[in-house]
């Protein structure tokens, strides 16, 4: 049996605003360690919501959520943040770098806040990511420098630096030109394959769905396939 490395049993969840509205619907979900799963659907379908979920960022749900073995549902909210830091990589539509750091600087501060590793290591550890990426020539300038490519590249190097188990991204393509998206394609099919990582995407861009090992898609808060 394949190990596990997220798992998700009987997800429900609601918006209360101004009336309560189911947006998951009994949400039953499995995904392997390295597998790289892309989640589709129309917008509103409850993908982003979904992500948000597994992600332990959003806690406000029924059902149960484990990630690598360990349950994360009803966990401390400093618990889940360590769970976070150390086992999950969020790639974002939106790189959200700190433009007046370096990109070095930016990729730096999930692993300081981890607090793991001394200054010295943590910064070679950031070189590396960058220099993994093609950015690390980069590393010195201030991140509202870069092109957008660039910056989305600082952001997967800055979700990676924890040496997260698994990576999320919600449309982390959604802004990027063919060319960029193919890079970050490829860099996320690579992390599955040659590093073991697990990579679960939200995404409507249907060629990269279609690379990726599996497309779950949605409708109206249920998943409709969970594919091959």
């Amino acid at each position: 049996m394949e190990s596990i490395a997220l798992k998700a049993t009987g997800i429900n969840k609601y918006f209360h605003d101004p009336v309560t509205i189911p947006v998951l619907k009994n949400i039953t979900l499995d995904v392997r360690k390295g597998e790289f799963v892309s989640i589709v659907g129309k917008s509103g379908c409850g993908k982003s919501t979904l992500l948000y979920v597994l992600s332990t960022m959003d806690t406000d749900y029924e059902g149960t959520l484990d990630i690598n073995g360990v349950q994360a549902t009803g966990k401390s909210l400093n618990a889940l943040a360590r769970i976070r830091n150390e086992s999950i990589g969020f790639v974002f539509q939106f790189h959200y770098l700190l433009p007046d750091f370096t990109c070095l600087k930016n990729v730096m501060i999930p692993a300081l806040r981890l607090g793991k590793y001394s200054y010295k290591e943590v910064e070679a550890r950031a070189y590396e990511k960058l220099k993994m990426f093609g950015v690390e020539d980069q590393a010195l300038k201030r991140a509202d420098k870069l092109s957008g490519g660039q910056q989305q590249r600082v952001a997967i190097a800055r979700a990676l630096i924890n040496e997260p188990a698994i990576i999320m991204g919600d449309e982390p393509t959604g802004n990027l030109d063919s060319k960029n998206t193919g890079i970050v394609f490829d860099l996320f099919q690579k992390l599955a394959k040659d590093f073991g990582q697990t990579i679960i995407t939200v995404t409507h861009d249907e060629d990269f769905a279609r690379r990726s090992d599996r497309i779950i898609e949605m409708a109206d808060g249920e998943i409709k396939s969970h594919g091959k």
